[in-house]
């Protein structure tokens, strides 16, 4: 790959940043295209949707998310990359229809062809990318990454541990991460639907250790979604909420 020339807002300091390339399951090798003229931002806060970026492979047509570039400068300041989610158009190639033209000629074999979805389809998420877990910080982390891939917007990891135990923010969602060994109780559920309430969101609950009966029973009672987790990283749902925003996302 060509280096891209990236300079530091801050101190000025001009990088030749090579963007990493990343193999697709097609085995392609997929690489991040940088936005030529636009200036790199700084990293102030970490959020973690920020972490990923979602990128089509130009020779299966696949969607999968990568990690977003970044750059650390020596003056102390971290650059994100701006790059094109989008492979550049072949020449011969038709570009697709708009979603706005009329549909085209119906076929023997099934409806017409270049039918765009309703706009009201949900886009399918590609597979969720665990995260083996060896540390409690590790399990805050996967849920942070599932809560983005769920659909949510903005997902954000308080410094420190608040006295309400939220471990993760999100538009319309707080989260909270259990990774002690007993299985969770009611008072847990009931404290994160009580601070979820106070603040007009949805409050969502990970477990390493699972649920007690009548945990469940009251997060069954107020629609909370429960997930469990494992050592491998990949959260399951326990519930009902939990299977119903599995399957429609955030």
């Amino acid at each position: 790959m060509e280096p891209v020339h990236v300079r530091c807002p801050l101190c000025l300091r001009d990088h030749a940043f090579v963007i990493p390339v990343y193999s697709c399951p097609c085995g392609a090798r997929t690489a991040l295209r940088a936005v030529r003229g636009a200036p790199a931002t700084t990293v102030t806060q970490r959020v973690w949707a920020d972490f990923w970026v979602t990128a089509r492979c130009d020779v299966c047509g696949r969607e999968d998310q990568w990690p977003q570039p970044e750059l650390g400068c020596p003056c102390g300041t971290v650059l994100r990359v701006p790059v094109r989610t989008e492979p550049p158009a072949r020449p011969g190639t038709e570009p697709e229809p708009d979603p706005g033209t009329a549909p085209g000629p119906a076929t023997a074999d099934g409806p017409p062809a270049h039918i765009p979805l309703p706009r009201t389809a949900p886009r399918p998420r590609p597979p969720f990318k665990p995260l083996p877990i060896r540390t409690a910080r590790d399990a805050v982390t996967v849920a942070g990454l599932y809560l983005g891939w769920l659909g949510f917007h903005g997902v954000a990891q308080p410094i420190e541990r608040p006295v309400s135990r939220i471990d993760l923010r999100a538009e319309g969602a707080l989260a909270q991460v259990e990774t002690s060994t007993c299985p969770t109780g009611v008072r847990d559920i009931e404290c994160l639907w009580l601070n979820a309430l106070s603040e007009s969101v949805s409050g969502i609950f990970f477990s390493l250790a699972g649920y007690e009966d009548a945990a469940t029973r009251r997060a069954d009672l107020v629609s909370m979604p429960l997930f469990a987790m494992d050592l491998t990283g990949t959260p399951q749902p326990v519930n009902a909420a939990a299977e119903k925003l599995l399957s429609a996302g955030a």
